[in-house]
């Protein structure tokens, strides 16, 4: 089996980082969590709809998500969301406790609640309808259809 010079296998090796774009951690202020940080930081986001981005080094459909988000930022950033960022490759006892089977995953918090989540990236119009259905839950309405 070959590997790629850019594969987490090389880079333990002593090759080159796995591939990481940051960009759109750093373009919409996404803040890394573990597993032993999450819970505080989505505390203290206080009123604001939280976000967490759960991805994947070297994950094809994590890095396409952050390249769509970045192409278009100004629907992404007229959400308001407070951005939470989560390696659960790096830290799977976060995919295990949130049921995870595979990233990216958007999951949305309000004052520690869990209201919902994206599975994976479909558009900008998907994303924000979840985003919607998530501010619903989270004002006690009903979820729109």
């Amino acid at each position: 089996m070959s590997v790629s010079p850019d594969s987490p296998a090389q880079a333990q090796a002593g090759g080159p980082a796995p591939h990481l774009d940051h960009r759109a951690f750093d373009a919409f202020g996404m803040l890394e969590v573990d597993g032993q940080d999450i819970d505080a930081a989505i505390a203290g986001a206080g009123d604001t709809l939280v976000c967490v981005f759960f991805w994947g080094v070297d994950c094809f459909n994590c890095e396409m998500a952050k390249k769509a988000m970045l192409a278009n930022p100004e629907p992404v950033h007229a959400l308001e969301l407070h951005w939470l960022h989560a390696n659960v490759y790096a830290h799977p006892e976060l995919g295990k406790r949130f049921g995870l089977h595979g990233v990216p995953v958007f999951m949305f918090f309000y004052k520690g609640k869990k209201l919902g989540r994206a599975t994976g990236w479909h558009g900008h119009g998907q994303f924000a309808a979840a985003v919607a259905n998530a501010r619903l839950k989270a004002s006690g309405k009903p979820l729109a259809g």
